[in-house]
């Protein structure tokens, strides 16, 4: 562990899963953040500003996301992304509900800001998100190449909303 990743290792659910919050060099992790934001400029509009925390199982990093504070109580997830191979067994659902708890009682919104995907809307609403809003051609304004995903091209940004409790 370097002593530099580090402000706080917090242990969650069993000995071996940990999330710690990075606090330097957040770029070393830019190939996992890539999986879920495809172009790095983007990346790089949120990512120092932003808090980024990432999931360890058996000290193998799986996950990784940023939260930016929007204002108003209002807290939005930037990136989250778990790497390839081990997508589907749970990892990004720890880290959203990490984070739901870790900024309950100091925000009362958390945002997420995705494509219209059935591969992501799906995984959000699941785990407590609920439709907000929408901003028109997102992506096809703000990307230098047209993004799939599932096989459609993402224009619109979906915004989806989960209430934030103590």
């Amino acid at each position: 562990m370097l002593k530099d990743e580090l402000i706080d290792t917090v242990q969650v659910s069993d000995d071996s899963l940990e999330i710690r919050q990075i606090l330097r060099h957040k770029k070393r992790f830019l190939d996992l953040l890539l999986l879920a934001d495809e172009q790095e400029s983007m990346i790089d509009l949120y990512l120092e500003r932003g808090e980024m925390f990432a999931l360890y199982d058996r000290n193998i990093l799986r996950a990784i996301c940023i939260v930016t504070d929007e204002g108003d109580k209002t807290v939005e997830l930037k990136n989250i992304a778990t790497d390839l191979q081990y997508q589907k067994l749970g990892y990004g659902k720890r880290l959203i509900r990490f984070i739901s708890e870790h900024y309950a009682g100091k925000y009362d919104t958390l945002l997420v800001g995705t494509g219209e995907s059935t591969l992501t809307v799906p995984f959000y609403e699941q785990n407590g998100f609920k439709y907000s809003h929408r901003i028109k051609n997102f992506f096809t304004d703000n990307y230098d190449h047209p993004m799939y995903e599932d096989g459609k091209q993402l224009v619109d940004m979906v915004y989806l909303r989960k209430e934030l409790s103590e």
